[in-house]
């Protein structure tokens, strides 16, 4: 990365600016089970709009976070998963999902009827 004159205030500020949003934690759990095309995290995510959907995964890719593989085939395909500095975020990753679970569980009672049935949510 090129050094710029920009400073935070704090260190958090570096991390929620590669991360932050409504959508890029949500995208990045998905790819910590793989690969997916962009119609799959599309399926996942039926909120998002096809534009942020791109936008999110450029500025993932632009920020080293992601890779996105294009292979050479008709009609081309393309899939992304994550760099080997975006599986550093795992852990980070792994304790927002978990403080989440318990925010629920403390608002709702219960996970069962909280969580979509996706495949990534345990209950």
């Amino acid at each position: 990365m090129l050094a710029t004159n920009k400073k935070y205030n704090i260190s958090v500020e570096a991390t929620l600016e590669v991360i932050g949003g409504k959508w890029k934690c949500v995208i990045l759990c998905h790819l910590t089970h793989g690969k997916k095309r962009t119609s799959d995290l599309k399926r996942v995510m039926p909120q998002i709009t096809q534009k942020m959907l791109t936008q999110q995964l450029r500025e993932l890719e632009s920020d080293g976070i992601v890779n996105r593989i294009v292979y050479n085939e008709v009609p081309p395909r393309v899939e992304y998963e994550l760099t080997e500095y975006g599986w550093s975020l795992k852990p980070i990753l792994d304790s927002l999902c978990a403080w989440g679970e318990s925010h629920i569980i403390k608002e709702h009672g219960q996970l069962c009827g909280m969580l979509e049935d996706n495949g990534l949510n345990k209950f």
